[in-house]
Parts: structure tokens; sequence; C-alpha cells
């Protein structure tokens, strides 16, 4: 009688091989999200609108200047009417802010490109990040805010710094707003929501914690650097003061592998209740 020892021998000697293949080969399948936004501020004009967010880029020796404009250019055909980025634009090594930026500075929306910046654009030239910024036609909006307008109708839109490298204040993103106002913070990490005041922020948008990167079967992260374990680690999350989204973001740390949190381009649809 044959037996299926050597098949099962075999299987387990390739497991980890196709392990590590697939761990190589998600961090370049990007899942577009979508999430319908209701909420009752959200004036009639801005109704239907959408806003692409990006995040932890990272790019690096693992994230190409030409991976990065086929992302750019995936937006592009999108037709987003407004984009957000939220930080980590770089891994580490300021070879790549400008390469990173020359290509952000392609994206185009109506009502403008957003962006704040990540802990690890303050580890190498913080300054020369916010110079690239600035230099491509990006609003910085660390520690500030704007009313984007269409006609007679606005929004608030504000940023604050990293939670981590900076002294982040979101009272200049709320600066002039009313209770009836719909207000959208950026923040790279999603901690910060928990300092804020109750219904001060209608939407936080948050990158960060990479989705856990490494998760079991996208269940569990390990490791998440997040002092609240495991609940910002992805998606659509109500604390009792706002509502945030997380994305998976975009790049890598450390090792270039993903298992369990394919990498995001998140796209939100305002939605007028």
């Amino acid at each position: 009688m044959k037996t299926k020892k050597p098949y099962i021998i075999t299987l387990l000697i390739f497991l980890p091989f196709l392990l590590v293949l697939y761990m190589l080969i998600e961090p370049r399948w990007i899942q577009v999200v979508q999430t319908d936004f209701y909420d009752s501020d959200i004036p009639s004009a801005f109704d239907g609108k959408r806003a692409i967010f990006l995040s932890d880029i990272h790019v690096s020796q693992f994230l190409s200047r030409e991976r990065l404009q086929s992302i750019v250019d995936r937006v592009n055909d999108m037709n987003p009417d407004i984009v957000f980025l939220g930080g980590d634009f770089i891994y580490h090594g300021d070879e790549f802010i400008a390469p990173c930026f020359e290509e952000l500075g392609k994206l185009r929306a109506p009502l403008g490109v957003y962006a704040v910046t990540g802990n690890h654009d303050y580890w190498g030239s913080h300054t020369a990040v916010e110079e690239a910024i600035e230099r491509e036609g990006i609003e910085n909006l660390n520690n500030l805010g704007k009313w984007v307008k269409i006609g007679d109708q606005r929004i608030r839109i504000g940023g604050v710094g990293d939670l981590w490298e900076d002294a982040p204040d979101y009272k200049p993103a709320i600066e002039g707003s009313e209770t009836n106002d719909f207000v959208v913070l950026i923040s790279h990490n999603p901690d910060y929501s928990e300092t804020l005041l109750e219904n001060a922020i209608d939407l936080q948008i948050s990158g960060h914690l990479h989705g856990g990167q490494i998760t079991f079967f996208g269940l569990f992260a390990p490791y998440l650097p997040s002092y609240y374990g495991q609940k910002y680690r992805t998606g659509l999350i109500n604390n009792g003061k706002t509502t945030v989204l997380v994305s998976n973001g975009i790049g890598v740390i450390g090792l270039p592998f993903r298992f369990g949190a394919r990498p995001q381009i998140n796209v939100i649809t305002l939605r007028s209740q």
C-alpha cells in the first residue's frame, strides 16, 4: 500500500518558501478600500465628493520612485475631489525625499492635496520634508486648519504634527468652526484621537500601524506601535469621541514583508444624512 508521507514531507519542506514568497508579493498587492462616511454635518454640496487617503508610503530601497509613480497615476485615474496624505513619506535616508515629493506633486484634485508628517519624517531632515511639501504645491496642515469651499458651503480640514515627534495641537484645526460644521482631522498616529474632546472632530484619518504589517491572517498583529493594543489596527473605529479611519498604508518598514495586512488606497465618499 502506497504511503502519502513523502508528499506531506515535500509540502512541509516547500511551505515556508511559499509563505515567504507570498509575504514578498503582498506588499505590491494594493487594495482599494471604499468607505461611505455618513454625517448630517456634511453640506449638500459635498454629498458624494470623494477623498482619497494615502499614508505610510515609505519610499526606500523597498518602494521605488517608479512604484510610487504608478500609485500616483492610479489615484489620478480615480479622479478624486480631494487627496489626504497621512505622513511617513520616507523610511529613512534624506536622498528619498526629493523623488518622493516630485511624484506626489503630480497628484491632482480640484479641492486640494493636504498632508501631515509622520514620525519617520522627523527621523531625517524634517525641514527638508516640509520644504518639499511646499515646493510641490501640497498644503502642509501640521497643527493647521483651513476651510474648503464649494459655493457658499464649506467643510473644515485640519491636521496635527506627529504624536511621537512633535507637539500635536488640534485647536487650529477647529478654529472658527461650530458644532454643525463638518471637520476632518489628519493625524499620522491614530492614538491621538484619544486626546480629543468629544464631538470636536467628525472624522480623524490616520495610518502609522500598517495594519500590523505581519498578522495572524488579518485577525491579530503580534506587534503594533500603539498604546491601545489592537483597537486601532485597521478600519473604521468609533471611540466615543470621534470616528477614526485607520489605513494599512502603502509601504513597509523593516523587512519588505506583509501578511494579512495588504497595502491600501482608501477612498472616502462623503454622504450627507
